[in-house]
């Protein structure tokens, strides 16, 4: 294997002969399972930037490599099915030498065409030769109803057949597909169930017997390719869109999906969010923050108003936490702060990053996506302020309310307007070194510490809000209603269990 670009590539197949690669190229199967061995002895991650698959999926994704298995990639929405198979290149060779002009890259030791045969018996150890390079070796194709069997495997071309001035059947005459063009590759099908009937009979059968016909004439390529597919499960196992033969002919099917905890879906919103912005003033998520986010997305996969055979994509929290970001920015830019710092009230602004991406049920659509996620912020905050506040005494800052107080804090007001109103609230602002802020940290981060617990409490219905959305107390305070404090006790419950 070629591992310096600097090295010098033999350019005719006679210096090919007498190169390391005389012995003739791998397979591309044997080739990714040699370079997967190796990997896997040198340690380290075999998929950097895929979090959470560590113990589950990518072992079978190994296990099928080594077994040289055509595989499945099983999954709801927004589970890096896609993402997964791309880091597959990193397993090729960097670089495998085919004839030059060769449009399926004929391997020069074993070539398909006729056209790679005619050369190499008419040139010899003249033939020319070229390089494709890891990148070059992957094809990717989105399945969709409208592909065509001239898009999937080629086509015949008149124009090349009038030009060569030979009958139109003659095998140089086809302009090849996508699959004959992913040889000496890999070849990836996304939404495989959406491929047509006829194109997946087309699939197995050069793959497995090695033929196609082409506008009824039979072509015989026995192509050197890792065919891999994704699909969403509920296609997959229930419409039933995937013939019975191709099924038969997929080696392994892997199952994906979402983080299973709470800390690992943190992870990869951090990783895969930009929360990092220039020209603008400075951006800082709090923690707490980024766990009411991703709560979010793990009640909406547990919430009957929601349609759990489409999913509920991990994009959801990547972009909750990027519009939260971009509303803090929106607001230190009016009111001139130089620290942009989000608060819950941004949570509640980047409602159309959750709406979007929720498909819902019956129940849900009388409801309406609105309240639905309204509803889940308001669960995941009460999840959050138990968590991190458990045990802590807030009595003295609800007897507050309960008093007469009232506090409204208005979206374009500065931190240290924030502050001003928030000190009024005997006992509030010491609790927020429970949320891991000291006195000295800046008057935004303090002041969205302590928003954050004011909307826990009234998550929790302590405290309440008036039609001018301010924090009250006294009678306006709702009490559960029947059956919400049983169904929030199982909430918290499970909240527990993932976060474990």
């Amino acid at each position: 294997m070629l591992k310096s670009k600097t090295m010098t590539l033999p350019a005719t197949y006679g210096e090919l002969k007498n190169s390391e690669w005389g012995a003739g190229a791998k397979t591309v199967k044997d080739e990714i399972r040699t370079n997967l061995l190796r990997k896997l002895r040198e340690g380290g991650d075999l998929f950097p930037g895929v979090m959470g698959y560590q113990d589950t999926v990518v072992p079978q994704v190994v296990n099928a490599v080594l077994s040289k298995h055509n595989f499945i990639l099983l999954g709801l929405r927004g589970q890096a099915k896609t993402r997964l198979i791309r880091m597959l290149t990193s397993l090729l060779d960097e670089y495998v030498p085919y004839i030059t002009g060769s449009e399926i890259r004929d391997n020069p030791f074993r070539p398909l065409t006729k056209f790679g045969k005619r050369i190499l018996e008419e040139k010899g150890d003249a033939t020319p030769i070229s390089w494709l390079s890891r990148g070059q070796r992957y094809v990717e194709k989105l399945a969709t109803p409208d592909v065509t069997i001239a898009d999937m495997f080629g086509d015949i071309d008149p124009i090349k057949a009038a030009k060569r001035g030979s009958e139109i059947a003659d095998e140089e005459n086809i302009h090849y597909g996508l699959l004959p063009r992913a040889n000496r590759g890999i070849f990836a099908v996304n939404e495989l169930p959406d491929l047509a009937g006829k194109i997946q009979v087309g699939l197995f059968n050069i793959l497995q017997e090695g033929d196609v016909q082409i506008k009824g004439y039979p072509v015989r390529l026995e192509l050197d390719v890792l065919l891999v597919f994704t699909a969403n499960p509920e296609d997959y196992t229930a419409r039933g869109k995937i013939i019975t033969p191709l099924k038969d002919r997929i080696g392994s099917e892997i199952r994906t999906h979402y983080p299973l905890s709470l800390e690992r879906g943190v992870e990869i919103t951090k990783q895969e969010a930009w929360v990092i912005r220039e020209g603008g003033a400075r951006t800082e998520v709090p923690a707490y923050l980024h766990e009411i986010v991703e709560q979010i997305a793990f009640l909406a996969r547990d919430d009957k108003r929601i349609d759990q055979r489409s999913g509920v994509s991990q994009r959801l929290p990547i972009s909750v936490i990027e519009n939260v970001v971009s509303n803090a920015e929106r607001r230190a830019a009016l009111s001139g702060d130089h620290e942009a710092v989000p608060r819950i009230l941004d949570l509640y602004a980047a409602l159309p990053s959750i709406t979007g991406k929720l498909e819902l049920e019956y129940e849900g659509e009388l409801k309406g996506s609105d309240a639905v996620a309204r509803d889940l912020i308001r669960q995941a905050l009460a999840l959050a302020y138990s968590r991190l506040l458990e045990g802590e005494n807030l009595k003295q800052v609800v007897q507050w309310f309960d008093l007469g107080g009232s506090l409204h804090l208005p979206e374009l007001a500065t931190a240290s307007e924030l502050m001003a109103e928030l000190n009024q609230i005997n006992g509030l602002m010491e609790k927020t070194a429970k949320l891991g802020l000291g006195v000295r940290e800046s008057d935004a981060k303090r002041a969205a510490a302590a928003e954050f617990i004011l909307e826990g409490l009234y998550a929790h219905r302590r405290i309440s809000r008036n039609e001018e959305q301010s924090f009250v107390g006294g009678e306006r305070r709702r009490e559960p209603g029947p059956g919400e404090a049983q169904e929030d006790g199982k909430r918290a419950e499970r909240r527990k269990q993932n976060f474990q």
